[in-house]
């Protein structure tokens, strides 16, 4: 599977990891996952880890796609961790449509230790 998670209730945090060859349908099944977890508060916040992710098949369109759904509260903090020139545009994408739903603590990183740091200062843990 290219995408799991882990729900840390402790740290209000959904921890999410994509890896191999990743598909629209790969991230709308991710999303259907989270929101079927019983333990999935929207109000917690995410890291969204993409540096295990070895081929984006991705189009703008489908960000377009990704970004209409309200999966997390407006006030949660979202870091998305990418390693390349393309993760960070379709990132940058996202965050801008999600930006225009009111939910504005999105923010796009290329090192894991700046990602936690920004993301655990958000929700103050």
């Amino acid at each position: 599977m290219p995408a799991f998670y882990k729900i840390s209730k402790d740290r209000r945090l959904v921890l999410s990891t994509a890896s191999g060859v990743f598909t629209l349908a790969d991230a709308l099944a991710h999303q259907e996952q989270i929101l079927a977890d019983p333990d999935f508060n929207p109000q917690y916040s995410q890291l969204l880890d993409f540096t295990h992710v070895t081929k984006i098949e991705l189009t703008a369109e489908d960000v377009c796609k990704l970004a209409e759904r309200d999966i997390f509260h407006p006030t949660s903090s979202r870091a998305i961790l990418v390693t390349n020139d393309l993760g960070e545009g379709l990132a940058r994408l996202f965050t801008i449509l999600r930006e225009h739903a009111d939910e504005k603590r999105i923010r796009v990183f290329r090192h894991l230790d700046e990602a936690l740091e920004w993301v655990f200062m958000m929700t103050g843990k």
